[in-house]
């Protein structure tokens, strides 16, 4: 059993973020002061905070690991010196070194040299690079949203069918057809009671999912014409919608949105291989997602995000570029990669997701090249984020061609814009300027009842406490 025992500090989490990379299952143990995690080696370190600020970690058979140069904070600073223990002792690094956060750019901004992020973080160069790629790209577009507007988001968690990798909050609708149009007039009385009370600009807008498409058609068009006759949208304004599952696109979906106004979709492939689709419960086919791209190209929808997911069970790495590669033939302006991760209640289990051994090889270099192809076609980074319990630890990053990047992700993906959502499982923010130097925010959430049954009975409460929450 592995055993770090802390000494000087009290940062369990961060050691705990540090132990995932290699192994699951830790617990803490705080009247011995000890992380204990049984998955790992036979072996005890301390973990140490000196008074100077610096840290060091011992194992019981007297190695010592103590980073160089000047110390960070302490949070990050415990974390530097297990890192150099954990990797000495397996044998094997990670591609972002001792970051565990979900937000490797705001480091990147923090540090702003690819050559610290290497040198301070252990950051493997490909991944500096990326970082600080993508970091100058997220504060562009940044810098497109006035610090006192608003963004909104609009929830419909909803699905066809559950994809395997799926325990997002959604609903298999198959099982609960009744639920949609109630679900539907609850979201759109929500929208009206709290609409009218915002004082703010809307920067951007986005229906989200689910799939916000499952609605039918009548229901859809309703949705639409209350989202845009309640928000004060000035001209312009980027309005997404995801249409990410081709089997619930119609025609007059498509023509409902153009008619509306909405100048971004997603059409959300995940894998153009068909039988991968079949094995992930998704109910088309990688030509309907050919047809249905080709269809929306043609009525004018110019910016268009496609999604992939790199680790899918049963898929090669080559599987992963050949999907690649069929996306920049389609040439959308927008193509984002995911990284498979393991979801509390997906129905694939942690072993299908985690190579903890090290023994599937190839989705690392696959993503490395997967990012050279798309720079070559004319792509570029501009927001990242990552999630625990992935494949390697690796991240999941969106490109786009020019100035395409969607400004709605920077806003919701940053701690430096506000955020207000609409619907069930949905979440607010609002960031607060710290007092000092420190470019930091503090950031407040305001969550909505995750269940669509309650948040259909209970929605006026939700608008409420959302405009107490923004002090509309």
């Amino acid at each position: 059993m592995l055993k770090v025992h802390l000494t000087g500090h009290d940062k369990y989490y961060g050691l705990t973020d540090v132990i995932r990379l290699w192994f699951d299952g830790s617990v803490e143990d705080k009247e011995s002061c000890e992380i204990l995690c049984p998955a790992g080696p036979d072996i005890r370190i301390e973990s140490i905070l000196q008074e100077d600020g610096s840290s060091i970690c011992r194992t019981d058979d007297g190695r010592v690991y103590k980073p160089l140069g000047t110390p960070l904070e302490p949070g990050r600073e415990i974390k530097r010196s297990l890192y150099l223990a954990m990797k000495d002792i397996t044998g094997r690094e990670a591609a972002w070194g001792c970051l565990t956060g979900i937000r490797p750019t705001l480091v990147a901004m923090e540090a702003d040299s690819e050559e610290v992020l290497i040198r301070d973080y252990y950051v493997r160069p490909d991944k500096a690079h990326l970082a600080m790629e993508t970091a100058k790209e997220e504060m562009r577009l940044l810098d497109l949203i006035p610090e006192e507007d608003i963004s909104i988001y609009v929830g419909i968690p909803f699905c066809p069918s559950r994809c395997t990798y799926c325990s997002f909050i959604s609903e298999d609708i198959t099982k609960h057809m009744d639920r949609l149009a109630y679900y539907e007039q609850a979201l759109e009385k929500e929208i009206r009671l709290l609409s009218p009370r915002i004082n703010r600009s809307i920067a951007s807008l986005y229906i989200g999912g689910g799939t916000p498409t499952v609605l039918e058609d009548k229901e859809f068009a309703s949705l639409l014409d209350c989202v845009m006759s309640s928000f004060r949208l000035a001209k312009g304004t980027e309005i997404t919608v995801e249409a990410g599952r081709p089997d619930t696109l119609t025609d007059y979906k498509l023509e409902v949105m153009r008619s509306h106004g909405i100048n971004r979709i997603c059409i959300n492939p995940q894998t153009m291989n068909s039988a991968t689709l079949v094995r992930l419960n998704r109910k088309h086919t990688a030509d309907d997602i050919r047809y249905w791209y080709g269809k929306a190209s043609d009525m004018g929808f110019s910016v268009i995000n496609m999604d992939l997911i790199a680790g899918l069970p049963g898929e090669t790495p080559e599987d992963l570029l050949s999907s690649v590669r069929s996306l920049i033939g389609l040439d959308p302006k927008n193509i984002t990669i995911h990284t498979l991760y393991k979801k509390r209640r997906a129905n694939i289990s942690k072993a299908e997701v985690m190579d903890r051994g090290g023994e599937r090889k190839g989705i690392d270099e696959a993503l490395q090249e997967a990012y050279g192809l798309l720079h070559k076609a004319g792509y570029h980074p501009y927001y990242m984020y990552r999630q625990k319990d992935t494949e390697k630890g690796l991240e999941n990053t969106g490109f786009a061609k020019g100035d395409t990047g969607c400004l709605y992700n920077v806003a919701m993906m940053t701690d430096y814009r506000d955020v207000l959502s609409f619907g069930a499982g949905s979440s607010s923010k609002r960031c607060f300027r710290q007092e000092g130097p420190d470019s930091k925010r503090r950031v407040e959430r305001c969550s909505t009842i995750k269940d669509a049954l309650g948040y259909i009975a209970r929605f006026e409460e939700m608008a409420r406490k959302k405009a107490d929450f923004f002090g509309f």
